[in-house]
């Protein structure tokens, strides 16, 4: 229970001030601006990571989840109650942010600004980056884990910059079903829904070729010298 909790309450953190970020950008004006959501985002999950990474190894992130499964890392029986959490989580600061800012109609949800083609092939990439790093920097030597938390953060921060003028750069079903539920906005959930998983499936099909043994066959780590 305490694996969930920190979970639920790392996916909220993510999901409140990231989302959070866009909401207050556009209240303001602008005033957080592009490059100051994108360093949020990098930034909260930096902080989670050290904070909740010795308790649940967190993963804040479904897909993440789904690709420590597909890894051989994380059972399924133990991958579901945790993606229900980090749902469970984002629901939970996006009906915070609901409550904050009734006036705002998005609350950050992610919609493309071009094609549906287009957001889903850059969901699938980045997502597949993003697992790609988790892995590498989740296995091998032990120093690898004191510098995870900075790999990752700058990894989200960097994609979230480039992308996510284009395709809001969610790399995570959990951030988008949070305030595409409290909006009511679900006319391309499916592509931050579907694109995350593949991608994250995708990484470990990457790390398997540049490491031939011990990438996708150890178990999950759960603590922050492990992650």
């Amino acid at each position: 229970m305490k694996r969930l909790a920190a979970e639920f309450i790392g996916t909220f953190a993510l999901v409140f001030a990231g989302t959070g970020a866009i909401v207050i950008d556009q209240t303001t004006g602008g005033a957080v601006t592009h490059v100051g959501v994108a360093l949020t985002f990098g930034l909260i999950v930096l902080a989670m990571i050290y904070t909740v990474g010795d308790i649940s190894g967190a993963h804040l992130n479904p897909a993440v989840s789904l690709g420590f499964f597909a890894a051989r890392r994380f059972p399924l029986r133990e991958a579901i109650p945790y993606i229900a959490s980090q749902c469970t989580g984002a629901l939970a600061a996006s009906g915070a942010l609901h409550f904050l800012f009734p006036q705002n109609k998005m609350l950050g949800t992610t919609v493309p600004s071009g094609s549906a083609t287009q957001s889903f092939v850059l969901e699938l990439i980045l997502t597949a980056i993003l697992m790609f790093v988790i892995l590498g920097v989740s296995t091998g030597a032990a120093e690898k884990g004191i510098t995870a938390g900075i790999a990752v953060g700058a990894v989200i921060g960097l994609e979230a910059m480039f992308a996510g003028p284009i395709c809001g750069a969610s790399m995570n079903p959990a951030r988008s079903l949070g305030p595409a539920m409290m909006s009511r906005h679900f006319e391309y959930l499916w592509i931050y829904l579907l694109a995350p998983v593949i991608g994250a499936c995708i990484a470990v099909l990457g790390c398997r070729c540049v490491r031939e043994s011990g990438c996708c066959s150890g178990k999950t780590p759960r603590h922050a010298e492990d992650r």
